[in-house]
């Protein structure tokens, strides 16, 4: 990088800690910083929903993927997301925003008190915080590799800058600032990718264009949808997961459906993103699948292709375009998985550790949010420094093994929990199956009788925490049912047409009924 591509990623910086600075105004109380006071429009929150689902990860792990297996990478990777987005644009994006217009809360996992009892909510919110610890750092780790690729700096530094950064802008404007940044971030990613396909397309026209191209001895096999460890059967596990995934199970995206004024705004906003998760990567992935025929990847596992490419083929000023694009996408990931993780712990944590959380008023639970947003973000470059440890092993692993592996058992009994048809799954089903599900994770990774076996393939590892807890979810409901009017009252109150007016907050770790139904226990 030069000075050219310097100031584009220090105008970029600072752009985005003003919009932070701005958004501050839009913030008055925790229903603001959490949810946007359910005022963001749905074209807003569909574009946040669908840049909140990327990281660098994508530029590095499944642009490895890509430079390896080609359009795999895509059928295994944004064909199950567009496809599990598109299904919960009806079955779940209306559900989840009525966790808000008419239980009124602010955070995702509120609502499991009453639905199921103290214990399971706890359970939920203390697994799923660790593991996005974990997940978040992973994410620092690669766009801070990147960022030495580029400019030399250390990975401790660039873990630092990032993560510095985002922390000042969602700590300041919340859920508010991560939207508009990720806007912002949304235009800069479409110009970023928008050049290297155009650049890398004039540069392979010598070769015969693009179908000529794809016939190249070096593709061979790149034009397969399922490759290596990437099969049909990885296909139909990851749709499960990230069907679950990416309509709420990891709260942040849950978090934009809440955000928006109306349950039919929440399933347009579903539509949007899923929209975009079937035509964008496409874009973005075209020059990764060529890009055996422009660089040689020094790594074995092919995830600095991307990166070579960018380095060899653009001209200053569009290098540090796309450099931008790579900050882009993992700061609107990690900022709003910071938010999600604050709601959590704020709301939900927070009152059951202290009695002092639970009379916390409107300004006090705001600057509780912060400071947890900020503690997040510093516990999650804190693992990030720790890349190059033996736990850690490579970021592909972590994204797709520890996050796909152990979200399933998170996710379920919150998802599910929300619809009619598992009524009767109460506190022993949703226990249950999270415990087998985290069980089984460790399992099939760790236990060496397992674990280390060769046939043993990857989407088994993947999948099979995931379909025990399904499963027993479903059984213990239908064998131990625990459905009672109060647990009714809740699951009706997010299954009904009209959304309550928004009112003020209850006190963290209470749901407040919603009008014409039987006040929930514990309320």
């Amino acid at each position: 990088m030069n000075g050219l591509d310097w100031a584009v990623l220090v105008a970029y910086f600072g752009v985005m800690t003003a919009i932070g600075v701005w958004s501050h105004k839009r913030v008055g109380d925790v229903g603001d910083f959490f949810t946007a006071g359910g005022r963001m429009p749905w074209w807003l929150s569909g574009i946040s929903h669908h840049m909140s689902g990327y990281s660098a990860v994508m530029f590095t792990g499944y642009a490895g993927i890509a430079y390896t297996y080609g359009i795999t990478s895509y059928v295994t990777w944004a064909l199950p997301i567009a496809i599990g987005v598109l299904i919960g644009a009806k079955l779940f994006a209306p559900r989840l925003n009525r966790l808000r217009s008419r239980l009124h809360v602010a955070s995702p996992l509120e609502y499991l008190k009453d639905r199921y009892d103290l214990p399971t909510q706890q359970a939920l919110a203390w697994s799923g915080i660790l593991l996005k610890i974990v997940d978040v750092g992973a994410k620092w780790a690669a766009i801070a590799t990147l960022l030495s690729v580029f400019t030399g700096v250390t990975l401790t530094q660039g873990i630092v800058i990032t993560g510095g950064i985002t922390a000042v802008y969602c700590t300041i404007g919340g859920l508010w600032a991560d939207a508009l940044t990720e806007l912002g971030q949304f235009v800069i990613q479409l110009l970023a990718g928008l050049a290297m396909l155009v650049i890398v397309l004039d540069k392979i026209s010598g070769q015969g264009g693009l179908s000529r191209a794809l016939d190249s001895p070096k593709l061979d096999g790149h034009g397969h949808g399922f490759a290596g460890p990437y099969l049909t059967v990885f296909f139909i596990a990851y749709l499960f997961i990230k069907l679950f995934e990416y309509n709420g199970g990891m709260w942040n995206q849950a978090q934009r459906y809440m955000a928006t004024g109306s349950a039919r705004q929440a399933a347009r906003s579903a539509l949007l993103s899923a929209g975009l998760w079937f035509v964008w990567p496409v874009v973005l992935f075209i020059p990764m699948w060529l890009s055996p025929l422009l660089v040689t990847a020094e790594k074995p596992d092919g995830s600095d292709a991307y990166g070579l490419m960018a380095e060899q083929l653009l001209p200053h000023g569009l290098l540090g375009l796309v450099v931008v694009g790579f900050f882009s996408h993992t700061m609107a990931m990690c900022s709003s998985d910071a938010n999600a993780i604050a709601a959590v712990f704020t709301r939900d944590v927070a009152p059951v550790l202290s009695k002092a959380a639970r009379a916390w008023n409107s300004r006090t639970g705001l600057i509780a949010g912060r400071v947890t947003t900020v503690a997040f973000l510093g516990l999650s470059m804190a693992v990030a420094t720790q890349v190059d440890s033996p736990a850690f092993k490579d970021i592909i692993t972590v994204v797709i093994k520890w996050v796909a592996g152990l979200m399933g058992p998170i996710a379920i009994p919150f998802i599910l929990g929300l619809l009619r048809p598992f009524r009767r799954s109460g506190p022993t089903a949703a226990l249950g199956s999270w415990a087998a599900g985290l069980l089984a994770f460790f399992f099939v990774n760790y236990h060496p009788d397992f674990s280390q076996r060769t046939d043993v393939k990857l989407e088994y590892q993947v999948a099979l925490p995931m379909v025990i807890s399904l499963v027993l979810y479903v059984l213990i409901g239908l064998v131990k049912p625990e459905d009672t009017p109060e647990r009714d009252a809740i699951i009706e109150s997010v299954n009904t047409d009209g959304d309550g007016a928004t009112a003020p907050l209850p006190a963290p770790g209470s749901v407040r009924p919603a009008p014409g139904t039987t006040s929930p226990s514990g309320a």
